[in-house]
């Protein structure tokens, strides 16, 4: 490689390989207010967000690159009046379409609009019920205008995945949300516990799942899949703090997907802004592929010759590649250092016993995520 290619963050040389998928992030404005929601604690304004034409360029930019795939969210994107016309740009670009809804938003007339625009919808689900559901979301009659949108997804002919999002006041109900799925004739539902970052950090005592929850619900999915396989596929994410090892970070940072934020700066993963030693760039003021391939951020923890010990001589080193940054960030201070969810970790006992005390709380009470007037204007 030559020596003035791409580096990590302690000047290695690094491979950059193209990347499959994006997420478009194209509105942090939505009508739910979901207390474990992946955006940023501070939302972009309304003012800063990309235009319809700006999205255009950059799915072209993107497929360019080799992306096969976008993943259109927000927020809500259905709160943007131009979704039709942006998800026709990327259909247009030869991408992949999957639109990541709450469903809230979303008319039958927009969503044959959608028709043969759009491959595939993912539905969020906050509960199997309207109790549970509302609750959750902060949005009173959210359950049953999911419901409704559910109905014209299935007579339109969208593929529809479930994403149901999982922590200790609805993970008990786990084979209600996978029966919901099968009835709904889902053909893949997604199980993901709660990742506590952002949003979800702020809620960690009501939120947090306890062992016996997450070794029960690993039992669901695995006695659901023999039952469902071939019918219905499902994906778990399991609670990170119950975990022996950590997960990898989006496969690897910087190694096969990019986020575009609302207002364009491009992001390695959901919560790469809480790393603050990073500078990351923004579309609007510089080439997609230029940023993927030089960019300081993108380049900081790619492969894995920058990680430290115990990583470095660990034979899962290339499975996770080191964990999550961001939770290492959290949890630690410091970015560099062994993902504190890995038993290996020095900071471990401690991370394990603060998850225990958290979900042993009786605290119920829920900082709901709402974009301010401010904001919004």
């Amino acid at each position: 490689m030559p020596d003035d290619g791409p580096r990590d963050i302690l000047g290695n040389p690094v491979l950059v390989a193209p990347p499959m998928a994006m997420l478009a992030e194209l509105t942090h404005r939505c009508p739910l207010a979901c207390p474990y929601c992946s955006n940023p604690v501070e939302l972009a304004r309304v003012q800063t967000e990309l235009s319809a034409a700006e999205w255009a360029d950059i799915f072209a930019q993107a497929a360019a690159m080799g992306v096969l795939q976008v993943h259109l969210s927000g927020g809500e994107p259905a709160s943007r009046r131009d979704l039709t016309q942006i998800a026709t740009s990327a259909r247009d670009a030869g991408l992949y379409v999957n639109l990541i809804t709450s469903g809230i938003g979303l008319t039958e007339t927009r969503l044959r609009e959608l028709d043969g625009v759009v491959d595939h919808v993912q539905l969020s689900l906050q509960g199997i019920d309207a109790e549970m559901a509302d609750w959750i979301s902060g949005y009173g009659g959210s359950f049953s205008r999911k419901m409704q949108a559910v109905e014209w997804i299935r007579a339109i002919g969208f593929p529809l995945t479930l994403n149901a999002v999982v922590h200790r006041q609805n993970l008990d109900r786990l084979p209600e949300m996978i029966d919901l799925a099968e009835r709904l004739g889902c053909r893949r539902i997604e199980v993901a516990t709660v990742q506590f970052h952002g949003w979800a950090d702020l809620n960690r005592r009501p939120l947090m799942p306890t062992q016996a929850q997450a070794i029960r619900a690993r039992e669901v999915v695995l006695a659901a899949r023999e039952r469902l396989r071939g019918r219905m596929v499902i994906d778990y994410v399991p609670a990170d703090h119950h975990a022996a090892h950590p997960k990898s970070c989006m496969g690897g940072w910087g190694s096969t997907g990019l986020n575009i934020a609302p207002d364009g700066v491009v992001l390695p993963c959901h919560a790469a802004q809480t790393i603050q030693s990073l500078r990351f760039d923004n579309a609007r003021e510089r080439p997609l592929a230029e940023i993927w391939r030089d960019s300081t951020a993108f380049n900081a923890f790619r492969g894995t010759a920058w990680l430290p010990e115990p990583c470095q001589s660990c034979d899962r080193r290339e499975l996770d590649f080191g964990g999550c940054r961001c939770q290492a960030m959290a949890v630690a201070g410091d970015a560099m250092v062994t993902d504190p969810v890995c038993t290996r970790s020095p900071l471990n006992a401690r991370l394990r016993a603060e998850a225990e005390a958290d979900a042993a709380s009786d605290d119920t009470a829920l900082v709901y995520r709402r974009m301010s007037r401010e904001l919004r204007s």
